[in-house]
C-alpha cells in the first residue's frame, strides 16, 4: 500500500513537471532586500493568507537556502539570483568596490543620462559592470528578443542587476523628486504608463510628507507594487505569445532594518504591510495574467544579524567590529613597520581591504610584505575569526565552509587583497552605523540564510530541508521554462518532489 501510494506520488509529480512546448505567459522574480529566512516562520500566523503564506501553503519553500559566498549585500545578492553565479564570475563584488584602483559604483556609468527627472546623477546608471549574463537575458535570446524583461525597485541597483543587459527598461525612485526614473541606456524618454505613475505619485500627500525618507516607510512597498500593477498593464506584459518577465525588488525592508534591526516595531509594520502588498500584487497577477499562467519566485539578497546590544542584553556573544579606529592604527601600523610616506590603502569595504597597488609600486613597497604586515595586524585585533590573504584562500588554514564562500565571492580584479571575518555575533560599526540598527555582510546563517518560495504555474505545494543555494534559483526558473542557463551559472536546477 505504501509503495503504491509513492508510486502515484511520484507519477503525480512527474505529470505536474513542464514539458517541451510549454511556457508560462509571465515569469515574476520577487526579492525581499534584507530578508531573514525565519522571518517567514516568525511572521507565519499574523500574515494574511493571501500574501507570504499564499506561496507556502500554495506553492513550494526551500526551507535551507543559503548564500554561497562572502560578501553578503545587496547589489551581489540580486545579481547572484539571477545570474546563477558569485563575484567571481559575475563580477559585482559589492554595492560598491574598486576597480584598477578606482572607486566604482556598482552600475555607475558616466555614459548615460537621467530619463524622467532634471536630478542629473541619480539616473547615470545601468548594467555596465556586470559580466554575466542573467534569466532576462537568457530569455529574451532565447525567444529572438520578443520578451519583454522590465526590472522596478526603490534602489537602482536592484532593479537593473536582476533584469540584466537586454532588458527593455529599469525603473527605480529618484528620492529627490519623488518619481520613477530610468536612464539612456534603455530609453530617451518615459512610457506614458509610467508619467501617469508619476503624476499619481506627485499628488500622494503621504510620499510628499516622507520626501527623501520614504524608504524608513511601508509605503515604499505599496508604490513598488502600483508600479509592478501599472507595468503589467502599459507593457501588456504575459499577453504575447512568449513569456515575459518582471524582476521586483522590494528594498525598504534594507532601509528599516538598518535603521532599527530585527525585533524591531519598525520591522515588524515593514513585513506585515508588505504582506497585504505582496497579497493585492498576486490579485492583480490573476486578473491580468491568469492563476495559473504565471511563475514567481521570492527570495532575498541576505538576511541580518541581530542588534548587537540586543543580543548582549540577553547574555548572547555579539559586539560591534569598529573599523574606523582600527584603520587609523592599520595605517600607523604600516607607517611603524615599512616607513611608507603615502597611504598603501584604499579603503575597508564588506570586510574585505583594498590595496593600492600604484603607490605600492612608487614607493618602492613589496607587494608581498605589504599584505603580510597587514594580515599580522588584523590578526592581533579582537574578535577577528580569520584574516586572509585573497590570494591563498585555496591554501589557508580556515574551515571549508568558510574558505568555499571566499573562494566564490573572490574576483582578483575586484574584490581587494585581504578578507575579514569577524566572530559570530560581531558586525562592522561605523559612523554610518544607527545604534538600534543592524547590518549584513558575513558568512554566517543570518547573514546568509534566505527564502526561497516558487509558486504558481506548474509548482507544486511542498516543502524541502536540503540544503540549496541563491545560485540555484536561475537554474532552476531557466531549467522550468526550457531556456538556456545564464551564461556563468554554476547553480543545479532544483527537483520539486
Amino acid at each position: 500500500m505504501i509503495m503504491l501510494m509513492l508510486a502515484v506520488f511520484h507519477v503525480s509529480a512527474d505529470n505536474n513537471r513542464p514539458q517541451f512546448g510549454e511556457q508560462p505567459k509571465l515569469v515574476v522574480g520577487i526579492v525581499v532586500d534584507q530578508m531573514r529566512w525565519d522571518y517567514l516562520s516568525y511572521y507565519y500566523n499574523r500574515f494574511t493568507r493571501e500574501g507570504f503564506r499564499k506561496m507556502i501553503d500554495e506553492g513550494y519553500s526551500y526551507d535551507n537556502c543559503m548564500i554561497n559566498y562572502i560578501p553578503t549585500v545587496t547589489a551581489i545578492g540580486h545579481t547572484s539570483a539571477y545570474t546563477g553565479t558569485t563575484p567571481a564570475f559575475h563580477g559585482i563584488c559589492g554595492n560598491t568596490f574598486f576597480v584598477d584602483g578606482k572607486r566604482t559604483y556598482c552600475c555607475g556609468d558616466s555614459t548615460v543620462s537621467t530619463v524622467g527627472t532634471d536630478n542629473k546623477r541619480v539616473g547615470q546608471m545601468s548594467p555596465v559592470n556586470l559580466l554575466s549574463t542573467t534569466i532576462g537575458d537568457q530569455l529574451r535570446l532565447h525567444n529572438d528578443f520578443r520578451s519583454k524583461v522590465i526590472g522596478i525597485s526603490y534602489k537602482d541597483r536592484a532593479a537593473i542587476l536582476p533584469a540584466g543587459h537586454t532588458a527593455n527598461a529599469a525603473y527605480w525612485l529618484d528620492l529627490k523628486n519623488g518619481q520613477f526614473v530610468t536612464s539612456t541606456y534603455y530609453m530617451n524618454d518615459l512610457p506614458q504608463w509610467v508619467k501617469d505613475v508619476n503624476k499619481q505619485m506627485a499628488q500622494n500627500n503621504q510620499l510628499k510628507k516622507l520626501g527623501v525618507d520614504v524608504g524608513l516607510s511601508p509605503l515604499t512597498g505599496t508604490l513598488i507594487v502600483d508600479m509592478a500593477i501599472a507595468a503589467i498593464k502599459g507593457e501588456k506584459l504575459g499577453q504575447g505569445d512568449v513569456p515575459d518577465m518582471l524582476c521586483v525588488s522590494f528594498s525598504h525592508t534594507d532601509v528599516i532594518g538598518h535603521k532599527w534591526s530585527p525585533k524591531s516595531t519598525q520591522i515588524d509594520e515593514a513585513y506585515l504591510e508588505l504582506d497585504k502588498d505582496i497579497a493585492r500584487f498576486f490579485k492583480s497577477l490573476d486578473e491580468l495574467v491568469g492563476k495559473g499562467n504565471y511563475l514567481v519566485f521570492l527570495t532575498a539578497d541576505h538576511g541580518a544579524v541581530h542588534n548587537s546590544q540586543y543580543m548582549m542584553d540577553h547574555h548572547l556573544h555579539a559586539g560591534k567590529w569598529l573599523s574606523e579606529p582600527l584603520r587609523k592604527d592599520l595605517d600607523q601600523y604600516i607607517v611603524n613597520r615599512l616607513g611608507n610616506t603615502k597611504p598603501v590603502i584604499l579603503g575597508i569595504i564588506d570586510y574585505r581591504v583594498f590595496l593600492d597597488k600604484r603607490s605600492i609600486q612608487q614607493q618602492g613597497l613589496d607587494y608581498q610584505r605589504v599584505k603580510d604586515v597587514i594580515i599580522e595586524f588584523l590578526q592581533q585585533s579582537p574578535h577577528l575569526a580569520f584574516v586572509v590573504d585573497g590570494e591563498k584562500i585555496a591554501t589557508s588554514s580556515i574551515p571549508p565552509v568558510i574558505r568555499d564562500r571566499l573562494l566564490l565571492g573572490y574576483n582578483y580584479h575586484r574584490s581587494g587583497e585581504i578578507f575579514i571575518v569577524p566572530e559570530p555575533g560581531y558586525y562592522e560599526y561605523g559612523s554610518w552605523s544607527s545604534p538600534k540598527g543592524t547590518t549584513h555582510g558575513e558568512w554566517n546563517p543570518y547573514d546568509s540564510h534566505i527564502p526561497l518560495l516558487f509558486y504558481g504555474w506548474h509548482i507544486p505545494q511542498g516543502n524541502d530541508p536540503q540544503e540549496v543555494h541563491i545560485t540555484d534559483i536561475a537554474p532552476t526558473v531557466c531549467s522550468l521554462i526550457h531556456i538556456q542557463q545564464p551564461n556563468a551559472s554554476i547553480g543545479k536546477a532544483l527537483k520539486f518532489d
